[in-house]
């Protein structure tokens, strides 16, 4: 017989189940949104998704409570989603709270118009400008290290032995040789006209030091009679102000230009290390775009020095991508640029995930952890709203901006015709 109307849905044999009582924090393994614990101290950020309260972020103050093993935070998310945004009202609300924000590169130019409405410094870099920037501007063995990282960029490649040390020769004969700041041109001239004396030092002949160091002095002749002339090869017209509440390196000028790019970031990212050794207090340091520094080898190992120093500096570095299949531009699995971009994000300990295609749910769920029903809410999510793993807790927390705020965070008004704020039509 067939049971009909409000009987049909009732159970004649009793459920032979036993009850059973767990704490919520074992619940939670089975549905991670049911009760995760409240952030509420930091920055506003937003509202959480599932208990309508305010979510606010600090990782100075979660760090603090040893609830976090880093600083670092991973924002990662399809282009037109507001992670930009969500980049730039962190960094603006954190100066009210008293930190400091660094960009050190800006290729598309988007953070002038956050930096002029904070009262914070621009540094403009490219072709036709008059700022220049020198590289050696960086005290003792910092000058020889960056030296090294700058010439392996331009050339593509390692450094060799013989290379290391003709390197290091050319710089203390032009230390010695030059009154004011040592600069790449000054470096050049000693590489193609070695000391004879310097040479004999080393039980070797000025002919052969000349051969040691003849494809570092093409290599860095780039940034003084090359392509890159003019950027990089004479004293530096402006200086970092460590007291300004945001520095922004806008290399937007530099286009495409991807050696460029990394040895202007090569270059601030001295200049903040000597800022941050000097006590510059906490700081967010911000690589948006970061997809177009994956592959560059030896910015990536300066990236990776910062990572792994963040505590011993007191800065909390932001890695801002599209997808985590941009590392695929970094190299081949098990390649050493790889393996370092890997790190990076393994040593983040706030992982902000926005909408993310449903091709990229596997290799995002592998790498950074996540359940399956975090996984599945990935291609659900709608603009601004992001999944916030921290200390190990689950968030779904929707992005809040003022008015005003938009108006300047704002990074679609060229497809809708409009010219960006701070920006000449």
């Amino acid at each position: 017989m067939t049971a009909t109307g409000r009987a049909r849905w009732r159970t004649w044999l009793p459920l032979r189940l036993p009850a059973h009582r767990a704490s919520s924090a074992t619940l939670a393994g089975a549905y991670p949104f049911l009760t995760t614990a409240p952030l509420d101290r930091g920055v506003y950020v937003g509202v959480d998704a599932f208990t309508g309260s305010p979510f606010c972020f600090d990782p100075w103050t979660l760090y603090g409570q040893g609830l976090l093993t880093n600083p670092n935070v991973l924002l990662v998310g399809v282009i037109g989603q507001g992670k930009s945004a969500l980049a730039k009202s962190l960094a603006v609300r954190s100066i009210a709270a008293g930190r400091r924000v660094y960009v050190p590169g800006d290729p598309k130019g988007e953070w002038t118009a956050v930096a002029e409405a904070v009262g914070g410094q621009v540094i403009s870099l490219g072709p036709g400008l008059a700022t220049r920037l020198n590289p050696l501007d960086v005290p003792g063995a910092g000058q020889i290290q960056l030296l090294a990282t700058l010439a392996e960029t331009t050339l593509g490649r390692g450094l060799r032995a013989a290379e290391h040390t003709a390197l290091d020769v050319a710089l203390t004969a032009a230390a010695r040789n030059t009154s004011g700041s040592v600069t790449i041109s000054d470096v050049v001239t000693a590489l193609s006209d070695p000391h004879p004396d310097a040479a004999a030092d080393d039980a070797t002949t000025a002919g052969e030091r000349l051969q040691d160091g003849r494809e570092l002095a093409h290599g860095l002749r780039r940034m003084v009679k090359g392509d890159l002339a003019g950027l990089f090869d004479g004293p530096s017209t402006v200086a970092l102000d460590a007291g300004a509440p945001i520095v922004v390196l806008d290399l937007s000028r530099l286009g495409t230009q991807d050696d460029a790019l990394a040895i202007a970031m090569t270059c601030a990212s001295a200049w903040l290390e000597a800022a941050l050794v000097a006590g510059a207090g906490q700081r967010w340091v911000i690589y948006d775009e970061a997809w177009r520094l994956l592959h560059l080898l030896p910015l990536i190992r300066r990236m990776q020095a910062q990572w792994k120093l963040s505590r011993a500096y007191g800065i909390a570095n932001i890695l801002v991508l599209h997808r985590l299949s941009d590392l695929d531009a970094a190299g081949a699995h098990g390649s050493q640029v790889r393996t370092i971009a890997e790190g990076l994000l393994a040593d983040c300990s706030t992982r902000v995930i926005y909408r993310q295609e449903s091709d990229q749910l596997t290799a995002i769920a592998g790498a950074l952890g996540l359940t399956g029903t975090e996984r599945d809410l990935l291609t659900a999510l709608p603009k601004g709203t992001g999944l916030w793993k921290v200390a190990d807790c689950a968030h779904v927390v929707h992005h809040r901006l003022h008015p005003d705020e938009a108006s300047v965070f704002d990074t679609d008004t060229a497809m809708r015709g409009q010219t960006p704020a701070g920006v000449e039509p």
